[in-house]
């Protein structure tokens, strides 16, 4: 196994403890790339913590808590309660897509440890940018990009990291193929992590900072979830795709209706659904801000296992299946049922993933709502909804149109998951079946759907529609075009709708016209739940790190506009933060996206100042409805966010920031924390925030704050001054003052609370999560 540089876990610093072992005869390998860390180990954990915790609670669990309370450091003294408690758990790997590894491992280089301590992975999927095809696309964004490349690559080798070179495929695609197993516990640093629990593993978003500390072997600290449990009945059928089922729950719950909670799905229903059909349905509850979902294990999960060359997993598996399912008569917090035998197709959007259209309505929504009728593009692919089945599922749509001598009408662009998914569908003729209809296959990557799309065939800010199966649709984000109306759909429908060209078309009741001139419908699409050859899997784009890395050396140019190093932030002065201009008064929805943009900003992800110029370049101004436009309070002056940031920083100047509901949903990157902290930002304050984003702000050492009552979001205008009092009384449980001072002198009071427990003012004491680390690790070096 793997041996913690920093021995034995104590309460004091709650340092994870490992012992040394070689392979075991007989044992089941996490993955045939971790051949020294068993899963029987880490059911041999779950087994006995679950024996103490059934002991104490003395009441039935379900499976999210099995796998979590499963996997706590210490189940003798871990209170737990739910939506209460701060969990310290030791998940079993790490995750990193290249975006956000850079910075990831930037830390972990500041860190000071010389070697990861839990099995941990980079890869290359986000700085790919589709243009032209897989072909050119993929050669030019090694050139472009060999830079970080070669730091990715050289630093997993030095520290012990896996590298999975460009072109290998979606980290989440890559993840469900090769390390995911059931009762597994996963963080990755991206929020569609979650993808995971469709082979019954906790698999959770996280930003950068939490990766850092799990890689250097400390505890991952977690809110206890609570547990929202979704009931599934009847059996998929005709239309409806598992697509479908996530995008009636995000209808039901909203954004922001899972923040805090893991979504649980059970009942008959679970059947009738694919192992990665139940990773797709995973994969979107990012856009409900819960903390994860998760299915019970089956045997389907069993097939995706056996199909994938880990037969002794489903093995065990099934032997250890009564701690991979809820237990009866377990209290939810909340309870949803949905009849997949009555669930209709929908169509989710625009600009938000929780407006839920049932596509039997659309002719009559499109009119009313005045959306543009045509479809310029329709994509389909990404960490979604890449499978083989839902490739399958599409090209049956692409051959019934071929025999009726149709091609695409719209733009088709085919994204496949992963390198085995792309070798499999090309062996099986399915790749030729796109390419005939007119659709371009698109390097293993996200491209489109994170933004990395180079789009020609519209011009700038043209009012147009495209569909995607990609999960998430928010302004701006997949082309960099505000009005592009962007609709969230299964693959099968998205493909459909490419032959119709047209938004209000409904496959199941509406003809197309053949080459023939004669009228005819599509047929229910169908698909193979997997190969009946077996999985290609393509070519071998997976770097091992050696044994001992220590010797290699990792050179980061002092010139690059690419990479810097980074310097730790400073301490905490001990001093209250008074008279604080508020940077922006950010107005309505602001995501991740309107926080730190991805598209052609991805390439600074790892250069802290490069990168911060786009430090809430998205959001609107409450001023006056506008973005990047704000106002200098101590010169008056109008100018872009960054700009106005960095004057009060290099002016000695603490800066706020005052935000709406559920801000910083959508990705998990870290950016969108780092930057504020970087440009001299100490707080923001808002009616709530969403959970990956609220922990990065703490990692980072900016105090994440709530208005005790959300209508003084109203009262605060963007040229008061806010100071915030309290800070050397600062405790967990005991709010903090407001004191907002207008621009005529006159001043008033409010109450700001917040979520920090002990060890995180610790982190706001010394600056961040990571300069406490560093402390931590100098101790226990010395």
């Amino acid at each position: 196994m793997y041996t913690s540089l920093l021995g034995r876990a104590s309460s004091k610093n709650s340092v994870r403890a490992f012992s040394s072992s070689s392979s075991v005869s007989g044992k089941v390998p996490f993955s045939k790339f971790d051949t020294e860390n068993f899963v029987d180990d880490t059911y041999n954990k779950i087994e006995n913590n679950l024996e103490i915790v059934r002991r104490r609670l003395n009441r039935p669990l379900s499976l999210s808590e099995k796998i979590l309370y499963g996997h706590l450091e210490n189940a003798n003294t871990q209170e737990i309660v739910r939506g209460e408690s701060f969990l310290l758990l030791n998940p079993d790997r790490v995750a990193m897509q290249d975006a956000t590894a850079q910075m990831a491992m930037l830390q972990f280089i500041s860190s000071g440890i010389p070697k990861v301590q839990v099995p941990s992975t980079i890869h290359c999927d986000h700085l790919i940018q589709a243009k032209e095809g897989s072909d050119k696309d993929l050669p030019r964004a090694k050139a472009e990009n060999k830079e970080v490349y070669d730091f990715l690559r050289s630093a997993g080798a030095k520290y012990g990291a896996g590298f999975w070179h460009p072109g290998s495929g979606i980290i989440h695609q890559i993840v469900l193929e090769n390390y995911a197993f059931p009762g597994g516990l996963l963080i990755g640093t991206d929020s569609h992590t979650v993808n995971g629990g469709g082979l019954g593993m906790a698999a959770i978003g996280v930003g950068g900072a939490d990766a850092v500390d799990v890689m250097a072997g400390f505890a991952w600290e977690l809110k206890a979830p609570k547990v929202i449990g979704v009931k599934l009945t009847g059996q998929l059928n005709g239309w409806t795709a598992p697509k479908d089922v996530i995008l009636k729950v995000a209808e039901i719950l909203t954004v922001k209706g899972g923040t805090g909670a893991i979504v649980e799905y059970f009942g008959p229903g679970v059947e009738s659904i694919s192992c990665t059909g139940m990773g797709t349905i995973c994969n979107m509850g990012a856009e409900i801000g819960a903390t994860t979902s998760i299915f019970p294990y089956n045997e389907r999960m069993g097939d995706y296992l056996r199909a994938t060359g880990r037969a002794e997993i489903a093995a065990l598996a099934k032997s250890f299946k009564h701690n991979l399912s809820t237990d009866s008569n377990f209290e939810y917090d909340q309870v949803i049922e949905i009849d997949l035998s009555t669930l209709q197709p929908h169509l989710n959007g625009p600009f938000t993933p929780d407006w839920a259209h049932p596509v039997d309505g659309l002719k009559e929504t499109v009119v009313k709502e005045n959306w543009p009728a045509e479809v310029k593009v329709g994509l389909i692919g990404s960490c979604t909804n890449s499978s083989y089945e839902d490739m399958t599922r599409s090209a049956s749509i692409c051959r019934q149109a071929l025999e009726h001598g149709l091609v695409a009408k719209s733009s088709f662009v085919i994204t496949p998951g992963s390198e085995q998914i792309r070798a499999t569908i090309a062996r099986d003729g399915l790749t030729e079946v796109f390419e005939k209809v007119g659709g371009v296959v698109l390097a293993n990557a996200c491209g489109p759907c994170i933004g990395q799309w180079s789009r020609s065939d519209i011009s700038k800010d043209e009012p147009n529609s495209i569909v995607t199966s990609y999960n998430r649709n928010f302004a701006k984000r997949n082309d960099g075009n505000p009005n592009t109306h962007a609709f969230v759909a299964s693959p099968e429908l998205v493909t459909a709708m490419v032959f119709s060209g047209r938004l209000d078309f409904n496959p199941a009741t509406d003809e197309l016209i053949g080459a023939d001139g004669k009228p005819f419908k599509f047929t229910t699409p169908y698909g193979d739940e997997l190969p009946q050859k077996g999985f290609d899997a393509g070519e071998n784009t997976y770097q091992a790190p050696p044994a001992d890395g220590s010797n290699l050396a990792i050179e980061v140019d002092p010139a690059s506009q690419r990479l810097q190093i980074l310097a730790p932030f400073k301490a905490w002065d001990g001093k209250d933060y008074e008279d604080c201009p508020i940077l922006i008064k950010a107005k309505g929805k602001c995501t991740t996206d309107h926080i730190s943009m991805a598209g052609p900003w991805l390439k600074y992800r790892g250069h802290l100042e490069n990168i911060s110029n786009n430090c809430y370049i998205g959001a609107v101004n409450a001023a006056n409805d506008k973005t990047n436009t704000v106002q200098n309070q101590i010169t008056g002056e109008w100018g872009p966010v960054p700009d106005t940031a960095r004057y009060y920083r290099d002016n000695n100047i603490k800066w706020v920031i005052v935000g709406d509901s559920n801000l910083g949903e959508g990705s998990s990157r870290e950016h969108a924390a780092l930057e504020p902290r970087f440009l001299g930002g100490v707080a923001v304050i808002v009616r709530s925030f969403a959970r990956i984003h609220e922990t990065n702000l703490k990692k980072q050492g900016v105090l994440a704050l709530t208005f005790a009552d959300e209508s003084d979001y109203d009262k605060v205008s963007p040229t008061d001054r806010i100071s915030i009092l309290g800070l050397s009384d600062f405790a967990p449980g005991k709010p903090l003052v407001g004191e907002v001072k207008k621009t005529d002198g006159s001043s008033f009071r409010i109450q700001l609370n917040h979520s920090f427990n002990d060890a995180q003012i610790a982190w706001f004491k010394a600056g961040s999560a990571l300069n406490l680390m560093a402390q931590k690790v100098k101790e226990a070096q010395n």
